[in-house]
């Protein structure tokens, strides 16, 4: 078997993969975050006061990272945590104004990538993308 890496959808995934990286990262950083917590910011943009354990199992990461970004996003000043006012064993997780204010940059920086991302590429081929990135994704998951 002659195997040539370069030929490969993996190595195409990675390579692609780094490069979205570099460009989500040197955006990110200039507002003060790092690539990834935009996501758990997105989780409370779209619902504020959950708690970190609906914070792993929504963006499917363990729980030391979700706590590791929470504290990290706190000391900047975007997240505060409260304990729950029936459980005080619980936390819930809150944007403060400023992690409010970071929601337009950063959906921006993401529209921005997509339309960098697609260029070029037709509805059709946008439609059959997606569906093979997801039947990628099932692929994996099993």
């Amino acid at each position: 078997m002659n195997y040539r890496y370069q030929d490969a959808i993996n190595y195409r995934i990675q390579r692609i993969y780094r490069t979205y990286r570099r460009q989500i990262e040197a955006t990110l950083t200039a507002l003060g975050l790092y690539p990834g917590q935009e996501h758990l910011l997105m989780q409370l943009w779209n619902e504020e006061g959950i708690t970190q354990s609906v914070l792993v199992e929504r963006l499917c990461v363990e729980p030391s990272t979700v706590t590791k970004s929470l504290q990290r996003l706190e000391k900047v000043g975007f997240v505060e945590r409260r304990p729950d006012a029936e459980d005080s064993r619980v936390s819930r997780v809150y944007l403060t104004q400023a992690g409010r204010d970071l929601q337009a940059p950063v959906q921006q920086i993401w529209c921005d990538l997509e339309k960098m991302t697609t260029a070029g590429l037709s509805d059709v081929e946008l439609a059959l993308m997606r569906r093979i990135l997801d039947q990628i994704d099932t692929n994996l998951a099993e």
